[in-house]
């Protein structure tokens, strides 16, 4: 079968590798039909790593995806040969400490799709899976929706670790797919106002189509002064999502006293800093997001039901020989890319 490798920096390849198989009885064997490329592939892509978790060539990544079952072992039962699913890309051991108490985004012996170490990723022709991984879609969800289920679930979850933000004004300082994620799961929950910022701004046309209260370039105002004026007593929660130390910065500074920074998005350095006379006097709480935990279910219902629409998401869609542009696009976020998706 093809996998698509990645081969050194900002190199890729389509490569001719042996076709998984069955192994366990709860072994789910998966024609793919669409990957969504994540920020994450991207830090392997041109960078070779995230933090400790280093590529070693060659590497396939992506984690996105959805499929139609071909084959399953004998003790599945969640899932049938033809179905369309979802696929969550997390394996966890579900016996370590973390397994057992819940947490099993924080197993001590994950296997993740993509992850280099852990397991290789979904953008070859046929992947396994275990059964928990794999999420029937049904009535009027799609390709689409399997694939963005995956990070609309980290929005989703990390709206949910903020707390209740029903009413609530909130502030989302990057918006990529997961800032975009966080917007939509946030909105969902009855949110009151939603204040978004980016340095591109057809996403920030994406934001306004979508409702925001209002987006702002940073690059090209004092976004903080401007959201300052329309809420002087600071914002209830802000979310940082893309990575960046100004970002988190303009989050913190914009928050009320007893206001919650939710960190989701991945950076390319190794610490943050925190302005302690800022975040010591407002009493700031801070909590970090690690992917998510329990969340693809309601993720899908949501869409099913209509309270999440993504049609914005995704803007630009590539075949899977043509993986590498679509890596390039996204990498150099050219031409307002918020989604790239790849069809198979």
């Amino acid at each position: 079968m093809k996998a698509m490798m990645l081969t050194g920096i900002k190199q890729m390849e389509m490569r001719d590798i042996p076709e998984p198989v069955l192994v366990n009885s709860s072994d789910v064997k998966i024609r793919m039909s669409a990957v969504g490329i994540c920020g994450s592939d991207i830090h392997y892509y041109t960078q070779g790593q995230i933090g400790s978790q280093k590529v070693v060539y060659p590497f396939t990544v992506g984690h996105e995806g959805a499929g139609v079952v071909v084959e399953v072992g004998k003790s599945v039962k969640r899932v049938k040969t033809g179905d369309l699913i979802a696929i969550d890309p997390a394996m966890p051991c579900r016996e370590c400490d973390q397994c057992l108490a819940g947490r099993y985004h924080t197993c001590r012996k994950l296997r993740f799709l993509g992850c280099p170490g852990q397991a290789e990723g979904c953008l070859m022709e046929y992947i396994v899976m275990p059964e928990k991984s794999c999420f029937p879609l049904t009535g009027n969800l799609t390709t689409d929706h399997g694939s963005i289920s995956e990070p609309l679930s980290i929005g989703v979850y990390a709206v949910k670790k903020s707390g209740d933000v029903k009413g609530l004004n909130i502030g989302i300082f990057g918006f990529g797919p997961i800032g975009m994620s966080v917007m939509l799961a946030a909105r969902a929950q009855g949110v009151a106002k939603i204040y978004i910022t980016d340095i591109i701004d057809e996403r920030l046309a994406i934001a306004a189509k979508e409702g925001a209260t209002l987006a702002g370039n940073p690059m090209k105002e004092n976004i903080v002064s401007k959201i300052n004026r329309r809420e002087p007593l600071g914002l209830d929660i802000a979310f940082e999502c893309c990575g960046k130390q100004e970002a988190l910065d303009q989050a913190i500074e914009l928050l009320k006293p007893g206001g919650k920074l939710v960190v989701v998005g991945i950076p390319e350095f190794d610490r943050w800093s925190l302005s302690v006379e800022t975040t010591r006097r407002r009493e700031i709480s801070l909590q970090f997001i690690r992917r998510q935990m329990n969340c693809v279910e309601q993720t899908l219902d949501l869409m099913k039901n209509g309270s999440v629409k993504i049609e914005s998401m995704v803007t630009h869609r590539f075949p899977f020989e043509k993986t590498k542009e679509a890596f390039d696009l996204v990498a150099d976020y050219r031409d307002g890319v918020m989604k790239a998706m790849i069809d198979f």
